[in-house]
C-alpha cells in the first residue's frame, strides 16, 4: 500500500492511498467466506460454496465491492499511521478507481479528507510572568472560617418577627408566565441574602413574616422556561435564626481534635492561609493559560466546532427548547468551544515536549474526586467509565493538567505587592511520581479520534484544562 498526504488547509488533508491487487486478496477471500454464508445453493452447506458458483451467483464485481468495504477502514487507519497525523472528524472517502474484476493485476485507489489536529510552534514558555492577588490573612478571614465552623454545630431558632439578612425561612414559591402556571413548590429552605436562587428573592422576602406572602418578577434560573421572565408568588413559612456556640474550650473539644481555642484557632489560621496559596495558585494557572493562548497560534477547524455545536444544541442530552438556542447563547459555545479546542491542542503539545506520563495514582485520585461531584461511588464512576470507552478520555485530561503545572512550575509569579509566590506545594499536589499507566493507555489517548471512520471525538470542556 502506498499513500501520501496533501495539506489542504492548517487543519484538513487529503490522503491519496494505493492498494494493489496483491494487498487486497486477503480482503477477497474473507468477502469470499462472507458470502459463502449468506448464499444457498443446492447440493452445497452454507459456507461451503466455492469460489467459482458465488462469482456465477454474484459476480465477481460484487465480492470485490464487498472486499473494498471490509478492507477500506484498515487501508485508511494503516494510511493515517503512516502519515502520522491526528484525525478530528468523519473523514470523507472517494473511491476513485476499482481493480478489473476479471483482471490479474490493478490496482485499488481512493483519497480521504479529513479534518486533522493542527500543528503549533510551542514558544519559549518558561519564565511566564504573571501576577496574583496578594494573600494577606485578615482577623476577618479567620473569623468567617471560624463561624462556618460554629455554624456546623448551631442549631435553629423560630423567630417571631419579619425576616433579615442572615436568617433561615421555609419558603414556598410559584412561577407563572403570562398568566399561565409553570412551577411550584413548597417547603423549600433559604437562607436570606445568599443570592443562591432566584434574583430578586432577597429583596422580595425581607421584610415579609411567617405566612406573609408577596410577587416579584425575575427569570426563572432552571427547568423548560430557564431565561424567561416570569412573576413569581414567595409565601415565607417560617422565619429562623441560627443559633451558633459559644466558641470556647469546650466547643473546640467538640468541633476538632484540639484541646484548647488557642490551638483550634491556629490550626484554623493556617488552613486560612493554606487556602489563600490555593486561589493565588488557581489564579496564576488560569493566567498561565490566558497567555499560552496569546502566544500560540492555533487554527481552529470549522466543521469540528459546528458539529459541536450541533451537538450541544441538538444532540442527546443536548440544551435546546424555547428561549435558549439563540444567537447569542450559539456565540458563546462557539466562542468557549474554540477555546476549549485551542486548550486541549497547546496543552496535548506541551505534555508532548515535556514527555508526561499518568501514573496510576493520579489516575484514581481524579475519578474518585470526580465521582464525589457527580455523587456516585468511586468504584461504580470507574465501572461506568470502563464501560463507556471514556478512561482514555479520562487520561488525556489528567494529562492536560500535568502539562499546564509544569508551565506553571517554570512561571514567575509575583504578587500585587510586588512579592515572589512560592507556588511549589500548589503544582506539586497533583504530581506524584509513581507506577506509570500501561503505555497502552497513552497510545489510545492519542489514537482514540482515529479508531474508526466513523467515529467523530468531542472536544472537551472549557474547564477541562485544570489541574
Amino acid at each position: 500500500m502506498k499513500s501520501a498526504v496533501e495539506n489542504l488547509t492548517p487543519t484538513r488533508v487529503k490522503l491519496n492511498v494505493e492498494v494493489p491487487l496483491e494487498e487486497l486478496k486477503p480482503s477477497i477471500d474473507e468477502a469470499y467466506k462472507t458470502i459463502a454464508t449468506q448464499v444457498q445453493v443446492p447440493g452445497f452447506r452454507k459456507g461451503k460454496v466455492p469460489n467459482r458458483l458465488i462469482d456465477q451467483r454474484v459476480g465477481r464485481g460484487y465480492v470485490l465491492e464487498t472486499a473494498v468495504n471490509d478492507g477500506l477502514n484498515g487501508w485508511y487507519q494503516a494510511a493515517v499511521e503512516e502519515a502520522g497525523i491526528h484525525p478530528l472528524s468523519r473523514p470523507e472517502v472517494e473511491i476513485t478507481e476499482v481493480p478489473d474484476p476479471s483482471a490479474t493485476d490493478g490496482e485499488l485507489k481512493f483519497h480521504v479528507e479529513v479534518d486533522v489536529r493542527p500543528e503549533i510552534e510551542l514558544p519559549d514558555y518558561s519564565g511566564i510572568e504573571v501576577e496574583v492577588k496578594a494573600s494577606e490573612t485578615a482577623d476577618e478571614d479567620l473569623e468567617k472560617a471560624l463561624n462556618e465552623l460554629r455554624g456546623r454545630f448551631g442549631s435553629l431558632k423560630p423567630l417571631d418577627r419579619p425576616a433579615a439578612t442572615g436568617d433561615f425561612l421555609s419558603i414556598d414559591i410559584a412561577a407563572k408566565i403570562d398568566g399561565e402556571d409553570v412551577d411550584s413548590a413548597s417547603g423549600l429552605s433559604y437562607e436570606v441574602g445568599a443570592g443562591t436562587m432566584l434574583e430578586g428573592l432577597d429583596d422580595a422576602v425581607a421584610g415579609l413574616s411567617v405566612d406573609e406572602e408577596t410577587v416579584f418578577d425575575t427569570k426563572l434560573a432552571g427547568g423548560d422556561h430557564a431565561g424567561e421572565a416570569a412573576q413569581v408568588t414567595v409565601t415565607v413559612r417560617s422565619v429562623k435564626e441560627r443559633e451558633l456556640p459559644e466558641a470556647n474550650d469546650d466547643f473546640a473539644q467538640l468541633a476538632s481534635e484540639f484541646d484548647t481555642m488557642t490551638e483550634l484557632r491556629a490550626n484554623l489560621a493556617k488552613q486560612v492561609a493554606e487556602a489563600k496559596t490555593v486561589d493565588q495558585g488557581i489564579e496564576a494557572r488560569d493566567k498561565v493559560l490566558d497567555k499560552l493562548i496569546e502566544l500560540i497560534d492555533v487554527p481552529v477547524p470549522e466543521s469540528v466546532i459546528s458539529d459541536q455545536i450541533e451537538q450541544h444544541f441538538n444532540g442527546e442530552g443536548g440544551h435546546g427548547g424555547e428561549g435558549h438556542d439563540t444567537e447569542e447563547h450559539r456565540a458563546e459555545v462557539k466562542s468557549n468551544t474554540e477555546r476549549a479546542f485551542r486548550n486541549e491542542i497547546i496543552l496535548d503539545t506541551i505534555a508532548d515536549k515535556e514527555e508526561i506520563g499518568v501514573s496510576q495514582p493520579e489516575l484514581i485520585d481524579y475519578i474518585v474526586s470526580s465521582a464525589s461531584q457527580y455523587g456516585m461511588e468511586p468504584n461504580q464512576f470507574a465501572q461506568m467509565l470502563d464501560s463507556s470507552g471514556q478512561v482514555p478520555m479520562i487520561v488525556a485530561e489528567v494529562r492536560r493538567r500535568k502539562a499546564l503545572a509544569a508551565v506553571l512550575a517554570q512561571a514567575t509569579v509575583t504578587d500585587t505587592n510586588g512579592d515572589a509566590v512560592d507556588l511549589s506545594s500548589f503544582v506539586s499536589a497533583g504530581d506524584a511520581e509513581s507506577e506509570t499507566v500501561e503505555d497502552a493507555e497513552l497510545e489510545a489517548v492519542e489514537s482514540t479520534e482515529a479508531e474508526d471512520v466513523t467515529e467523530t471525538p468531542a472536544v472537551d470542556d472549557p474547564g477541562a484544562a485544570r489541574f
